[in-house]
């Protein structure tokens, strides 16, 4: 008989969009992230396994944990940091929480940024099997340590993947429907003990390169000495002069590279 494994489900709370962070009573998780919720839950079900939610945020990520307390998670681990860091950072937060769970399950996107980005960050960071985006989970698979799953590809397709354990899945809010939570175990999760760990020092991160489209060098040209304004602008734009043909020219390379040079300057490139 296989033993019971560990899932972890990650939770981000987040304000609805137009509404200040700091107003609570409109926060809440993603249609994703309650898929997965409700994904990690019946994958335990099946296995006999235990669900812990992880959240990662301030005190207010800890209505989004007793949400899924209420909901059937066993347990509940808060990393106290910061609700405004990059993807990367997140993973490395919840790598310590996630330890040797067999499977974690992420919603495809939150509310606010919606990069999806911090599944592949862990499963990075874990070095163990991803599918992302998945429209479809085979919880029957679990029993025997494989996941039968779908995933959304361009174009309307499809591909049926067999993962193996332990494993990183985010869902699309089409998996699965959150269930409601009963009165007893709404009221219970209120006062049910959350484990709030302190986060782990920040790390340095190198910026992210920005590419920007191509510019040439600003030309530096003579001053038209001519006082009339309209002979100044047509020195300026050159309107009424003729266009210079390309010159073939055979030189000793370093011959060619004064030439190149010399031609740089004439052209107002180089002062």
């Amino acid at each position: 008989m296989n033993s019971p494994i560990d899932i972890v489900v990650c939770l981000k709370l987040t304000a609805r969009p137009g509404v200040a962070d700091a107003d609570e009573r409109f926060a809440g998780v993603s249609p994703a992230d309650q898929a997965a919720l409700e994904t990690a839950l019946v994958l335990a079900e099946h296995s006999r396994g235990s669900v812990t939610a992880a959240a990662v945020g301030p005190v207010a990520a800890e209505l989004a944990l007793r949400e899924a307390l209420a909901c059937g998670a066993h347990r509940a681990v808060r990393l106290d940091a910061p609700s405004a860091l990059d993807s990367a950072e997140v993973a490395r937060q919840l790598e310590g929480v996630v330890g040797d769970a067999a499977i974690v399950v992420c919603g495809d996107y939150s509310l606010d940024r919606g990069s999806g980005s911090v599944p592949a960050f862990l499963a990075h960071r874990l070095r163990c099997a991803q599918a992302l985006g998945l429209v479809s989970v085979d919880h029957t698979g679990v029993v025997d340590r494989m996941l039968h799953v779908v995933r959304r590809l361009d174009g309307g397709r499809r591909e049926l993947l067999t993962v193996p354990l332990p494993c990183v899945l985010s869902v699309e809010g089409s998996v699965a429907r959150l269930r409601r939570a009963g009165l007893r175990d709404a009221l219970a999760a209120r006062t049910t003990n959350i484990d709030v760990r302190p986060s782990a020092p920040m790390a340095a991160h190198a910026a992210t390169a920005v590419v920007t489209p191509y510019r040439p060098r600003a030309r530096t040209m003579m001053s038209p000495g001519d006082p009339d304004p309209l002979a100044r602008l047509r020195a300026l734009t050159d309107a009424t002069g003729s266009s210079t043909r390309g010159e073939t020219v055979a030189l000793e390379p370093g011959e060619a590279a004064e030439r190149i040079l010399r031609s740089l300057r004439e052209w107002g490139y180089l002062d």
